[in-house]
């Protein structure tokens, strides 16, 4: 018996309780958080960030209105059009208005992380161009397990994160290992001075 079940059966033997995610979450709007300009720079030390695929549009320098997320203070960005989302524990400033920062109600109650970790599994896709959040995404119910239970979830899960992080910088290295040797040993210098390109 795993650990996870050997706590279902201590703590939660009958089930458990499932939860509107607007229950569990408040939002807060990005409106003091949005960026001023889109003059980036890689040297400006604050990311501004979209909750979909690109995540990190560039860096600011702006210091006013910065999100300040953390380890002991992170938060999920989502987007209310397209319902992508995005951990994010490092300081920010946001790009779009249709941005919605996510914390729990209660961190008695719920984990942010576990929450977040459901979320990923709601196969929900929107149809067409509205806001999600409040209209259709936060009707959707998530199990809540006992806190503890939660936790050990989420132990589980970040390890296998790292582990999956670990794996995608090796086959990056690997990546970049075989174009090095792909170029060295397919590349040979033109002897006889012939000007002729066999590939051309």
């Amino acid at each position: 018996m795993s650990r996870i079940d050997q706590l279902i059966t201590e703590l939660c033997p009958h089930g458990v309780q499932f939860a509107r995610l607007g229950d569990l979450l408040q939002y807060e709007q990005p409106g003091k958080y949005l960026v001023s300009s889109t003059r980036y720079d890689d040297s400006y030390p604050t990311p501004v960030l979209t909750a979909g695929q690109t995540f990190v549009l560039g860096y600011t320098d702006e210091e006013e209105g910065i999100y300040y997320a953390s380890n002991e203070r992170p938060v999920v960005i989502f987007d209310d059009f397209t319902t992508a989302f995005k951990w994010v524990d490092f300081p920010f400033k946001a790009k779009s208005s249709a941005m919605k920062m996510l914390q729990v109600k209660s961190s008695d109650r719920v984990s942010l992380r576990f929450v977040y970790f459901i979320m990923q599994t709601i196969k929900y896709r929107p149809q067409d161009h509205a806001r999600q959040w409040i209209t259709t995404y936060s009707d959707f119910r998530i199990p809540v397990p006992p806190l503890e239970i939660q936790q050990e979830i989420v132990r589980i899960l970040d390890t296998f994160t790292e582990l999956e992080a670990e794996l995608e910088a090796e086959l990056e290295a690997r990546r970049r290992q075989y174009a090095y040797y792909r170029d060295s040993l397919l590349s040979f210098p033109e002897t006889g001075g012939g000007t002729e390109d066999p590939y051309g």
